[in-house]
This record gives C-alpha cells, structure tokens and sequence, in this order.
C-alpha cells in the first residue's frame, strides 16, 4: 500500500508536535511517561523560587516545581509541585525553601518527620517554612557584636572627653618636655653603648682569660667539694669530740693543781717566790752591769782581790 505525501507531511507534524511536548515537559523535569503525585504549600513569600525547581530530600531530586500562584488578595502564594519518585513521607513533613549554593537559586527540600505514621497522599497541603540565607544569617549574628560596637563607640568618646579635659596646655607642654628628655636620655645611653661596646672590645682577651680563670676556679671548687664529701664526717666529728674531752681533762686538772702548770697557777707561795726571784736577778743584773768589776778580777801578778762592799742601794 501506497502512502501518500499528504499522510507522511500529517505522521511527521504529529511526531514533532509530540517530541516538542515532551521535549518541553523534560525540560521543566516532569516525564509524561511517569505518574506523578502532586502536594501543595503555601508562603508569604517564596524568596525567588522558581517553576521547575528540584524538589529534594537530603538533597536529592525527587520532584520539582510545577506551578506558583496567588490564593487570595492578601498575597498568600501556593506552590504546587510533583514528585516523581515513591518516597513515603508523613503529612506533618516540612517543605523548607533553601539556597542550593551561594550564588545559586531556590530549590524545596522535604523534611521528614517521623515521629508520625499518617502518610502524605496526592492533593495534601503541607506545611512550609523559608530557610534563613547566609546574609540573613550573618546580619542577624551582627546584631548583638553592633550592640558591643556601639557601645564600645560610646565609651570611646567619654574616654577621648576625658582625654581632651585632662590634655591641657600645662599637660602638653610636660608631654613635650618628658619626650624631649626621654630622646635625650636615648642619645646619652646611645653613647654610653658605644662606649661600652669599646670597653669590651679592647679588654676582650682580659675578659676572655678572667671567665678562663673563673671556670678553672669552678673546676676546682668542684673537686675540692668532691673531696670535701668524701671525708668520714661522723669519724672527724667523734675524734673532734675526744680532743675537747681530753682538753677539759687537761683543764680540770690543772683547776684542781695537779701537776706543774696547775701548782703555779693556784699556789700562791710559789708564784711570790717567783716573783721575788725574779726581783733579785733582775737587781743582780742591773749591778752587774754598773760594777763590773766586783764580780770578774783579773790579775796578771797573782794580786789579791778586794773584799765585796755592798753599795747605798743595797743597803737602803
């Protein structure tokens, strides 16, 4: 059988009007060869969300976007939007409007509650809420540091009041005189420095064999104390012990009179006869020297020697 070119120009319109349909309906996500379940929500405000959006749970596409739309004249939005997949959901779910990205656009994320068994179904009303975006956020966690802004602004004027009323001429003119003093003082320490700094570099080698002397002191000082801590300390201090013992024996007894030093010191007899000895050679000395000739004769032809004649001082 014969086709005319009036029924392929028919059959080839129909196919293209069919994938122009379909074509149009892929592209605003929805599949004509699918069920779908269709829900509502509505808003005040839909923030930008456009037809054809994802609808998401846990941010994976399931649905999207069909139709939005006015309820009333208070402005009272509906978004309707179909689901595609056959995820279960209770009716007391969320559809949260979020941002996908910072620079993107809105989507409708699904969250599940479930604490309840009573499923959503095709044609429910759900309930809707706007997901607050990042500049929203932020503006509203500057709201309280704003506050502490303001208020530390305030502060700072009181402070800068108070400055001013206390930074008065006479002030100033201190201020000027401290710094200049202050700048001074700078350059006198510089000099100082420099002196310093000259001080050591001429008495380098001194210094040098000082801090050489002063570790070989160190050294042995240590050794000395290494020395020092291996001396028997208990026996040094037992026989320092029985040399005090026998000095107080010593010193008792001659308390007591025993013995030569002790008789001397406590018999008095014998001390004033020392000291009457003493007396009378110290006479015998002294006529010694002025009468020489008393007690050595010399005579070379046998002459006989005077008699001894005591002198005036003698016998007074």
């Amino acid at each position: 059988m014969k086709i005319s070119r009036e029924v392929k120009t028919g059959i080839l319109a129909l196919v293209a009007i069919f994938l122009l349909i379909y074509g149009y309906s892929f592209l605003k996500g929805s599949n004509i060869f699918k069920t779908s379940r269709t829900f509502y929500v509505l808003y005040n405000n839909v923030e930008g969300l456009p037809i054809s959006a994802p609808v998401t749970i846990n941010g994976f596409t399931i649905g999207n976007v069909k139709k939005i739309d006015f309820i009333n004249n208070e402005g009272t939005l509906i978004v309707t939007f179909d689901l595609n997949r056959d995820f279960q959901f209770s009716k007391t779910s969320t559809i949260r409007i979020y941002s996908t990205s910072l620079i993107g656009g809105k989507a409708l994320a699904i969250i599940p509650n479930s604490q309840t068994t009573n499923l959503a179904k095709t044609g429910d009303t759900l309930y809707g809420e706007i997901e607050k975006g990042m500049m929203e956020t932020v503006t509203g966690n500057l709201k309280p540091l704003e506050k502490r802004i303001y208020a530390a602004l305030d502060g700072l004027d009181e402070l800068l009041i108070n400055v001013n009323s206390i930074l008065d001429d006479k002030t100033k003119y201190n201020l000027k005189e401290a710094v200049s003093n202050l700048n001074t003082t700078m350059a006198s320490f510089k000099n100082t420095s420099a002196t310093l700094d000259e001080l050591l570099s001429v008495n380098k080698t001194k210094l040098n064999q000082t801090f050489s002397n002063l570790e070989m002191t160190s050294e042995n000082f240590a050794k000395f104390s290494d020395s020092l801590a291996q001396v028997d300390i208990q026996k040094l201090t037992a026989s320092l012990e029985e040399t005090i013992e026998n000095f107080n024996s010593v010193m008792s007894k001659i308390e007591n009179g025993e013995g030569s030093i002790g008789k001397l010191i406590n018999d008095d007899e014998l001390y004033n006869n020392l000291e009457g000895a003493s007396e009378e050679l110290e006479e015998l000395l002294k006529d010694l020297k002025e009468n020489p000739k008393r007690y050595m004769h010399f005579s070379v032809f046998g002459k006989k020697s005077k008699e001894y004649e005591s002198s005036e001082d003698e016998n007074n």
